[in-house]
C-alpha cells in the first residue's frame, strides 16, 4: 500500500433511514452527546451530527467540553434557509449536497431541489461563518456543480467531499468497486474524500477506500449492524471495527487534531 495520510473515520449519530425499527441509537439530547464522546473515544475524528432542533448551540458546546471531535452538522436534505441555527451554532463543518435529495424509505420520501444559486449562498454563509463545507457527491453531476463553484472561486481547497452509495432512491448508485473507481476519477483536484454506503457492502468499498487512500463513514444513519443480520450494539462499536480494519490494512486513524490539519480546518 502507498504511503498516504492517515485515515480519517467519521461517525454517523443519527437514526437509521431504512431500518427504523432496531432503534439503536440515541434518542434524546444527553445520549446523543455520550454517543458522540464514546465515537471518539473508540477512534472517530469526525462526528456527523443531525444537531437536535432549538438545541443546536447547546448540542456543540455540550460535545465540545466533552471531547475535540470535530463536529460536522448534517440535515443536507433542509433547504439553506431552514439550517441558520446550524451556522449560528459554528460547528466545524457543515454537510452541503451537491445535487439534489431524491431519496426513498419506508417512512417516507425525500425529494428536495437544491439549486446551484443555493450553492453559491451555502459557499458565501460558511466562509463568514467560518465553517468548512463538507460536499455530498451522489452521482457524477454533482461535479459539474463543484468545478462551477471552484471557477467561481467561492471555494478554497481541499475540497472535502463525502461519495454516496446504495442510497435508495432517484439518486441511488451501485455499491460497487467500479462506480467508486469512476466517481474518484472525476473529482476536482485538490479533493479529498470519504465513502458512504447504506446497506451491506459497506465494508467492502470502505476496504476499497482505505487501500485507495479514501476515507470512511460509518454509523447507525448509514448501516446500523456490525456485520448482516447483527445489529451493533451502540456507534462505538461500529466505530471500533472500522479502526481495526484500517489498522490491519497498514492505514492507521487521525485524531481529530490531525484530521483538521489534512481537512483544511482552520
Amino acid at each position: 500500500m502507498e504511503n498516504y495520510e492517515k485515515m480519517i473515520l467519521t461517525a454517523t449519530t443519527a437514526n437509521s433511514w431504512i431500518y427504523p425499527e432496531l432503534k439503536n441509537w440515541a434518542d434524546n439530547t444527553d445520549d446523543l452527546i455520550e454517543d458522540v464522546v464514546k465515537c471518539y473515544e473508540a477512534g472517530a475524528a469526525i462526528a456527523h451530527i443531525h444537531l437536535p432542533r432549538g438545541e443546536e448551540v447547546d448540542t456543540v458546546k455540550k460535545v465540545r467540553e466533552r471531547c475535540d471531535i470535530i463536529i460536522q452538522a448534517g440535515m443536507s436534505s433542509y433547504p439553506i434557509e431552514a439550517r441558520a441555527p446550524d451556522f449560528h451554532a459554528k460547528p466545524d463543518m457543515l454537510s452541503v449536497i451537491a445535487n439534489h435529495h431524491a431519496e426513498h424509505f419506508p417512512n417516507g420520501n425525500v425529494d428536495v431541489i437544491h439549486d446551484i444559486s443555493e450553492l453559491e449562498e451555502y459557499c458565501v454563509a460558511c466562509k463568514e461563518f467560518n465553517i468548512k463545507i463538507e460536499w455530498e457527491v451522489w452521482h457524477s453531476g454533482s461535479y459539474w456543480n463543484l468545478n462551477y463553484l471552484i471557477n467561481k472561486k467561492l471555494l478554497e481547497p481541499p475540497y472535502v467531499l463525502t461519495l454516496f452509495f446504495d442510497w435508495p432512491g432517484g439518486t441511488w448508485s451501485p455499491p460497487t468497486a467500479d462506480e467508486y473507481l469512476h466517481r474518484i476519477k472525476y473529482m476536482p483536484d485538490n479533493s479529498m474524500h470519504t465513502i458512504s454506503v447504506m446497506g451491506k457492502e459497506q465494508t467492502k468499498i470502505a476496504v476499497l477506500a482505505i487501500q485507495l487512500g479514501g476515507n470512511v463513514r460509518v454509523g447507525t444513519e448509514d448501516f446500523p449492524f456490525i456485520k448482516e443480520g447483527h445489529p451493533a450494539k451502540n456507534n462505538a462499536e461500529i466505530v471500533a471495527r472500522m479502526v481495526r480494519i484500517s489498522k490491519e490494512m497498514g492505514r492507521e486513524t487521525a485524531d481529530p487534531s490531525e484530521a483538521r490539519k489534512i481537512l483544511g480546518i482552520r
